[in-house]
């Protein structure tokens, strides 16, 4: 494997890095990603227990149909992990906001398109196999 050249370092660094864009800070994302699988797992287990407290006493083929079918028709409660932004496309929109609210600020033009001209060619910046290759070797 080749030595990487410091523009092909950055390029990677912005394709790759990501920041948290939801409005948290990264610890407690770390704890919302606990509580958030939490929560659907539990309220599965007390829909089905309820539905299944509702079936007990005597033996009753109606109830226990009843309830199998409850339990079968619902959709289970998922939650899943949404990866975060890209450093390239944090940068680019903190430096769009800037031209968009401050008519004064010159300097964030040139740096938008310096940061643009660093992420020219992502096919260049993945691996083979990699997660972020597009499939073609």
């Amino acid at each position: 494997m080749s030595r990487r050249s410091p523009q092909d370092k950055k390029r990677l660094s912005y394709a790759r890095d990501r920041r948290d864009d939801y409005g948290e800070n990264n610890k407690s994302s770390r704890t919302a990603i606990r509580l958030n699988k939490r929560f659907p797992h539990r309220a599965n287990r007390h829909r089905a227990r309820q539905t299944l407290h509702a079936a007990t006493g005597t033996p009753d083929l109606e109830r226990a149909d009843l309830a199998e079918n409850t339990l079968g028709s619902r959709r289970s409660k998922v939650w899943r992990k949404v990866p975060d932004r890209a450093l390239g496309d944090h940068v680019e929109a903190i430096l769009m906001r800037r031209i968009r609210t401050d008519s004064n600020d010159t300097t964030s033009v040139p740096r938008l398109a310096s940061v643009r001209a660093h992420r020219s060619n992502p096919s260049d910046w993945t691996y083979p196999g990699s997660p972020l290759s597009t499939g073609e070797t």
